[in-house]
């Protein structure tokens, strides 16, 4: 069978392939996408509508959908759907809007109205994927994806348990989970658990979106596939290492999910830890996805907080202050939130890598909402010369490669250059790379994701191992914020509370600016 074969098998497959430069039918092995339908529990949810459907739609748009695609929504009330998941496309769709792309979309799309308690509704669901596969002559290939509140997974996993979903006669089942995989290492524990006694690990995917940020990406890709950077790759030549994600917006109506939950296990222990593990790991033997994930347990396996811990993390609440030259309210002042509330939103913790290469580093970790920029990057910031005469000595800088991962996504490098003119007059300039003026526009993360699914290929998906390890590194620190009172509040609009500035103060290190 050929491509062309397949895509004569569906509209929505080949429609605009010209435009995404190939496609994505055939995988990296050769084989061709197999057809499969695609089930999104919670489909009327926020991250449904703002991201999965607009992806699926991009995925369509650009010819890149499976042949013979179908989705499957399930949801308590379904009622005007269409109209509402059509609005989402046209607003939060990174491909243009095109009615015939969306009509050939939809026409694929079934619904099952139904509480995930339901039994009968899970039975109904069975009923739609076998006459789906009967009449497009599909073996049963079925993609669940639980677009639900973690308290949802073990329900639904039991429920397609229950009715036989997860047994394939012919074909394959993969369920795909959203973080928080808990809510420390003990539940994270419970939860792969549950998720194990459905399906085998090799079917669970669990998304970490930032995986599949190109940038993320071009880590391991500027690290060995250039012979430039990893003879420096180590404690003889790196100083420090800065992960930041700093976020210019609040929380306001999301107290449901973040009161309680905070910074440091919202952002760093899935997406943070991740970039660390990219970062630090060694080659892996091969690029896929056994291999990496190999290389990213054995460093998440030695990582470490560093203490002590009143010294080396601070924690902060944003209270009122300046957005975009607007006032806003503090958290306490947001919707939902009770005034007592000791809710992180500013975290930020030093890591240790127990390992030959990375003894004696520190691995500085912030992040916060309502700070005065929004940036996702990774500094490393190498060590000053420690040869050559006093002049060039004295007023040498520190060399440091930035990775910026968002918003401008590219990679700098800062160098010292002489300033023209007489004397030896150092400077600090920026060589840089800006992904989007060297190459084609890329798929969003969450496209290449659900791609990745699809093919069976779980290279940017983290293990249960790499997501129970992060958890053994920030339990230590939620324990020790819950022993000892409030987050210190500060402005909103600012780079932080001030107690951040310590960490980093008394090894004459500063923060990035943001």
């Amino acid at each position: 069978m050929t491509v062309s074969d397949v895509q004569e098998m569906s509209p929505l497959v080949g429609a605009n392939s010209s435009r995404a430069g190939g496609s994505v039918l055939v995988g990296e092995a050769g084989r061709v996408v197999e057809p499969a339908s695609l089930v999104i529990f919670g489909i009327t949810g926020d991250l449904s509508r703002k991201k999965l459907i607009p992806a699926i739609y991009d995925l369509a748009y650009c010819g890149q959908l499976p042949p013979d695609f179908d989705l499957v929504g399930f949801a308590r009330d379904a009622t005007n759907i269409k109209i509402r998941l059509r609005e989402s496309v046209i607003e939060h769709a990174r491909t243009p809007f095109d009615p015939v792309i969306w009509e050939g979309l939809i026409a694929r799309l079934s619904l099952v109205e139904g509480s995930f308690d339901d039994l009968d509704a899970f039975a109904r669901l069975a009923a739609v994927l076998v006459d789906l596969d009967h009449r497009r002559g599909k073996v049963g290939n079925y993609v669940f994806y639980l677009s639900v509140p973690p308290s949802a997974f073990a329900t639904v996993c039991n429920q397609l348990a229950e009715i036989g979903l997860n047994r394939p006669q012919r074909g394959w089942r993969r369920v795909v989970v959203e973080k928080p995989f808990g809510h420390d290492l003990s539940s994270s524990r419970e939860l792969g658990q549950v998720l194990e006694q459905v399906f085998p690990p090799s079917s669970i995917y669990r998304i970490d979106h930032y995986l599949g940020k190109e940038t993320v990406q071009n880590i391991l890709a500027l690290r060995f596939a250039n012979g430039m950077f990893e003879p420096l790759w180590n404690n003889r030549h790196i100083d420090h290492v800065q992960i930041t994600m700093a976020e210019t917006v609040g929380v306001a109506g999301r107290a449901g999910y973040y009161d309680g939950v905070g910074a440091a296990r919202d952002v760093i222990q899935n997406h943070l830890l991740q970039l660390l593990a990219l970062v630090a790991m060694e080659e892996p033997v091969a690029f896929d996805a056994d291999s990496i994930a190999a290389e990213k347990i054995k460093i998440l396996s030695a990582a470490e907080l560093l203490g002590p811990l009143a010294q080396t993390s601070a924690r902060g609440q944003y209270g009122p202050g300046m957005a975009n030259g607007h006032p806003v309210v503090g958290l306490t002042g947001e919707a939902g939130f009770p005034l007592e509330s000791t809710t992180e939103t500013f975290a930020a913790l030093t890591v240790g890598i127990g390992t030959r290469r990375w003894a004696g580093v520190p691995f500085y970790i912030r992040t916060g909402k309502r700070l005065a920029r929004k940036a996702t990057e990774i500094a490393v910031t190498f060590a000053p010369p420690s040869h050559g005469s006093a002049a060039v000595r004295t007023t040498a800088v520190s060399n440091v490669l930035v990775f910026r991962v968002q918003p401008d996504d590219g990679i700098e490098l800062h160098i010292g250059a002489k300033r023209p003119g007489g004397g030896m007059d150092i400077q600090p300039v920026s060589l840089g790379m800006d992904f989007r003026s060297v190459f084609d526009q890329a798929p969003e993360a969450y496209e290449r994701l659900i791609c990745d699914v699809f093919r069976g290929d779980a290279t940017l998906f983290p293990r249960r191992e790499e997501v129970e390890y992060s958890w053994r590194v920030i339990d230590p620190l939620l324990q020790y914020w819950a022993d000892n009172g409030r987050p210190d509040v500060y402005p909103a609009g600012s780079a932080g509370p001030a107690s951040a500035d310590r960490i980093l103060t008394e090894s004459q290190r500063t923060w990035r600016s943001l």
